[in-house]
């Protein structure tokens, strides 16, 4: 497989990941209580943690890919 296709099914699979993670953290909160403009905001802290997250280890797995 050529490598453009490796790196752009990565970066769909995380930004599906992330969509998922930051609906289930803004359901969470709205369950909890939360008002609806508090579960978005959580929803979207969550969403940018996981982009985050995955841009760092993909910093360092580049390291020992090369």
């Amino acid at each position: 497989m050529d490598r453009t296709a490796v790196v752009l099914f990565s970066t769909a699979l995380v930004v599906v990941f992330a969509l998922l993670v930051a609906a289930a953290a803004g359901l969470l909160a709205r369950l909890d209580g939360a008002t609806f403009p508090a579960a978005l905001t959580r929803g979207a802290v969550a969403f940018a943690t996981v982009l985050t997250l995955a841009s760092a280890l993909a910093g360092a797995l580049a390291q020992f890919l090369q």
